[in-house]
């Protein structure tokens, strides 16, 4: 009995992990990535530049696939070991839940990584260095110089 609750406790753990690496990836490309990429092409379609779309795309299906194959091995081999199985369902579950609300635009670490990942699509040399500087208020200077709107920027505080 001992050595089940390890077990379990053991792949509740790499549910979780998976998770917040793998699933968390696909959430931020489709709650993040995707729409900010979005609204940037539809202020002026050369605000960012077109890889910005292959390097989310590509992203996306290697986040799909590993999802798919981890669900697929850890089904297959722990399909008799029911404790594992929810162990592990339960740990993708409650990364799912931890971070999910904090992934939105408006919360300022989501907003830096978006930043971060996608600074090198942008042409424009002062707004790519606001942006890999993480610098909102430089970007929106950037925007509104660029005569675009900069609405698109959330306000954080501080």
């Amino acid at each position: 009995m001992d050595m089940k609750i390890i077990w379990a406790a053991a792949i509740f753990f790499g549910g979780w992990l998976f998770s917040y690496l793998f699933v968390r990836q696909l959430a931020f490309n489709f709650r993040i990535a995707y729409p900010m990429i979005r609204k940037l092409r539809t202020k002026d379609k050369d605000l960012i530049a077109p890889g910005a779309d292959k390097y989310t795309n590509i992203s996306v299906i290697v986040s799909a696939f590993v999802i798919l194959l981890i669900f697929f091995v850890v089904t297959f081999f722990c399909r008799t070991r029911l404790h594992l199985l929810i162990g592990f369902y339960f740990g993708v579950v409650s990364a799912f839940l931890l971070f999910l609300p904090r992934l939105k635009i408006t919360e300022r670490a989501t907003f830096d990584l978006f930043c971060s990942a996608y600074s090198r699509f942008i042409p424009d040399d002062e707004l790519r260095t606001a942006m890999y500087e993480r610098d909102p208020k430089g970007i929106r200077r950037r925007l509104r110089a660029l005569d675009q709107d900069d609405s698109i920027i959330p306000t954080f505080p501080g």
